[in-house]
């Protein structure tokens, strides 16, 4: 069975106790919080490890925030995740109320066992629904947002299904090469915003003064060349997505402005004394440390965390080299239906190279290695001489610097596959085991749609399970 995770907000330990009793013969993880507050920051500590309540359970009435008041706040920072609230019987009307705002459902206290485990069994089928659902509907029409069966990718998948259809900001975080902006599309194309635009805007490839004209426009007269009036990126997505890539090189000045921007929901063009009302939902992506920045007083910390109500890191290439397979195997098709020419095999020697190499550049560092390899390459098939150095003379200093350890505790990407056919297939049937061979699962973990799934297991002999 999944690892189903609850959190408990009530502020009667012995009510929290018995619900924990039930859940916890029912196969749950159950988190709990006595209030409000403290809930928020218990959903604080799991985003920093990675984990995240599937569902929550909330008394109405407590001291300090109540449990509508809660509501509103996990819609914001974790929207999608179902709501049970725990209410007196007096009280149904307003639980009843509270269900038109958004609450999945109710309990009256004290609450029955079989009717708790029942409620807390829909809410979490939900739950999964909904993230397939949104998985599947942001990548119809395109390619998938990232490729891959890693858990850091799968946790990737997981908060732009959860953060898509929320109008909250989502700070992205990542070294550079990563996808940051395939996050800012998957996201934008995840919203209720997907049939307006998606402006992006490298603040970091811009001058400070040319930087604020892009992103607030100007009049007439602003400045000596400005002939005519030109609206801002801001106004360019009103009703869509602005995606502020590379936002830890804003300068302080140009901080202040995005931040009122963002409390207000209006801009002032440069040279206007009028304001003008956006409707723009704000993505920003660094590869910087922000809280560093923060601390070191280069990036205004109130702007850090209007910015942060969701954060997004995408792991390195070097943290998923489990993902290389597939990945070569994704790019290898691109890059010759680009290039005019079809690769169908590589060598283990050449994967054996790809895995002992750290890849600093990320993703966009293995797409141009790649490629230079199709393109000097005289045949169909691709190995290691056709790798530049650095990448070709990894493998023989890890291995250099390992040769006196027992094989059996050598990192598993030591020993790659025979050939990127057979590394494709292992890939699938693992992805089919932890996915219960259910297909459109497996598809979604492999980031291939479920036409290429179904030819892959035909043409590996797997269509049996």
């Amino acid at each position: 069975m999944d690892n189903r995770i609850v959190l408990i907000v009530d502020d009667e330990p012995g009510h929290r106790l018995m619900v924990r009793a039930v859940l916890e013969d029912d196969g749950w993880t159950v988190l709990e919080a006595d209030s409000g507050e403290r809930a928020l920051s218990v959903l604080a500590e799991e985003a920093e490890s990675d984990t995240y309540p599937d569902v929550a359970m909330v008394d109405m009435k407590m001291p300090g925030m109540d449990g509508m008041q809660l509501l509103k706040e996990f819609q914001v920072r974790r929207p999608g995740m179902p709501v049970v609230l725990l209410t007196a019987f007096g009280s149904v009307g307003s639980a009843v109320d509270a269900m038109k705002k958004g609450a999945f459902d109710y309990l009256t206290k004290p609450a029955d066992n079989d009717e708790l485990v029942a409620v807390m069994g829909k809410a979490y089928e939900y739950h999964t629904l909904i993230k397939e659902n949104i998985r599947l509907k942001a990548q119809v029409g395109g390619e998938p947002d990232f490729i891959g069966a890693s858990p850091g990718i799968e946790r990737v998948r997981d908060l732009i299904g959860q953060a898509g259809p929320s109008e909250a900001t989502v700070l992205i975080l990542g070294q550079s090469g990563t996808g940051k902006e395939l996050v800012a599309e998957g996201l934008h194309r995840a919203s209720n915003r997907s049939n307006r635009p998606l402006i992006k805007v490298n603040c970091a490839a811009l001058p400070d003064d040319l930087l604020e004209s892009e992103l607030f426009g100007y009049e007439k007269g602003a400045f000596t060349g400005a002939v005519k009036d030109k609206p801002g990126r801001f106004q360019l997505a009103d009703g869509g997505t602005l995606f502020l890539d590379e936002i830890g090189e804003m300068p302080a000045a140009l901080q202040a402005k995005l931040l009122r921007a963002l409390q207000e929901k209006t801009i002032e063009p440069l040279g206007s004394v009028k304001t003008v009302k956006v409707d723009t939902r704000i993505i920003a992506a660094t590869n910087r440390n922000l809280k560093a920045e923060v601390a070191a007083g280069r990036f205004r910390e109130d702007l850090f965390y209007r910015l942060a109500v969701l954060e997004i890191r995408i792991p390195p290439l070097c943290e998923r080299k489990e993902d290389l397979p597939l990945l070569v195997s994704f790019l290898l098709r691109r890059l010759g239906n680009k290039n005019n020419k079809i690769i169908r095999t590589v060598t283990p020697a050449f994967l054996d190279a790809l895995s002992g190499y750290d890849w600093p550049g990320n993703v966009r560092e293995l797409e141009n290695v790649l490629e230079r390899a199709l393109i000097l390459s005289r045949s169909d098939a691709l190995g290691p001489d056709l790798l530049p150095p650095q990448v070709a003379g990894a493998r023989e200093a890890a291995l250099d610097m390992t040769s006196g350890i027992e094989p059996e505790i050598l990192s598993p990407m030591v020993s790659t596959p025979a050939s990127l056919e057979e590394a494709e297939k292992l890939a699938i049937m693992r992805a089919l085991e932890e996915n219960g061979n259910h297909r459109e699962r497996t598809a979604d973990a492999l980031g291939i749609s479920r036409r290429t799934l179904q030819y892959k297991l035909k043409k590996f002999g797997l269509t049996r399970r």
